[in-house]
């Protein structure tokens, strides 16, 4: 399950892709826009800072801004940034100890399979991919 800090990361880097105009955009601009918490949004705009997907600057005309195109920004580098990992059971995650009983585990093969899947989704969808598709669309496919 992605948690809120993953989907309001997403919401964020979509605000500032919409309204980059090479200036920076004060965080309260976001936070209102977007109807997050400015504290909340204080929290998550650092991991998107520290990695690189935002630059900001503080005081008079500061704020936030994009530094990839929105067409360069995936959307699953973005999850995996917020959320750590995308794997859904405990022994395919990034750090996982080698389980002892994956030689015969039957369902190895599913989760590994399930895991792909998810990467290969969220990998093929740019934060442009989400900006030119409607509000609560239905079906998502590329």
């Amino acid at each position: 399950m992605i948690s809120t800090r993953g989907r309001y990361a997403l919401r964020v880097l979509i605000d500032l892709a919409e309204h980059r105009n090479g200036s920076y955009i004060p965080m309260k601009d976001i936070a209102d826009r977007q109807d997050i918490s400015l504290k909340y949004l204080e929290r998550i705009v650092p991991v998107l800072t520290k990695s690189g997907l935002i630059e900001g600057v503080h005081g008079k005309g500061g704020g936030y801004r994009l530094v990839l195109s929105p067409e360069k920004c995936i959307v699953g580098d973005v999850l995996r940034l917020t959320e750590g990992d995308l794997a859904p059971v405990a022994c395919l995650a990034k750090d996982a100890k080698p389980c002892a009983r994956a030689a015969e585990c039957r369902t190895l093969g599913m989760w590994k399979k399930f895991n792909s899947l998810i990467n290969d989704f969220f990998d093929g969808i740019t934060i442009a991919d989400l900006m030119n598709s409607s509000p609560a669309a239905e079906n998502y496919i590329i």
